[in-house]
């Protein structure tokens, strides 16, 4: 009898205890990432992409080496060119002057293949490119480069003038010359002339005598 009590009295005892630990376990506990992980900081803006020419103007036939930064690491970009119109006359354009004083704007005839208004480079690891272009038109050239994989873009603008010509040569300005020297010959001729009939009077007058 005494020992039935004792395990009963044990018995209670376990359960009393037992009854606050499985409470403490049913409550929700908190996450570990909710009071552990630190706060992330905000996203940093994206680079900026930038595009220059060696040479901000050039005449027509010369080469420039565009050079692009910023870009994705080894990506394709694509170069557009777009050109405008130059507002002033040419400069180095030779005219040519008429007889009577006027004078008219010579063009360049010099032939050259056309070149390309759209046409890629390829970036490195640093996202760097440099590429050479030549241009076959004159005008202010605008070039606009767009990463495919990045999406960066960047501008730059380049002035073309023409070639610097030598006063070049046209009927015009052929007769004028032309004119002159034969003025010239003209007289000599006449100043020769007159020197022989001296010549000659000279000489019959002294036999006179």
């Amino acid at each position: 009898m005494r020992l039935s009590r004792i395990i009963m009295a044990l018995t209670v005892g376990l359960a009393v205890v037992a009854v606050p630990t499985a409470a403490g376990a049913a409550q929700p506990q908190p996450t570990p990432s909710a009071t552990t992980d630190p706060p992330q900081p905000p996203p940093y803006p994206p680079a900026a992409a930038s595009l220059t020419v060696n040479r901000p103007t050039i005449y027509l036939g010369e080469t420039v080496v565009l050079t692009g930064r910023g870009f994705g690491p080894n990506e394709t970009v694509d170069i557009s060119v777009t050109v405008t119109p130059l507002a002033a006359p040419a400069a180095g354009q030779a005219p040519a002057r008429r007889s009577d004083g006027t004078t008219v704007a010579m063009a360049p005839v010099a032939y050259q293949a056309s070149a390309p208004l759209n046409f890629t480079a390829f970036t490195d690891a640093q996202g760097r490119f440099t590429r050479s272009y030549r241009p076959s038109v004159t005008g202010l050239l605008t070039f606009t480069a767009t990463g495919r994989e990045s999406g960066r873009t960047a501008s730059t603008e380049l002035r073309v003038l023409h070639k610097k010509q030598p006063l070049p040569v046209t009927g015009d300005s052929i007769g004028t010359p032309m004119k002159l020297g034969g003025g010239l010959v003209g007289a000599g001729a006449l100043m020769l002339l007159l020197t022989l009939a001296w010549r000659r009077r000279q000489r019959f007058g002294g036999a006179a005598h």
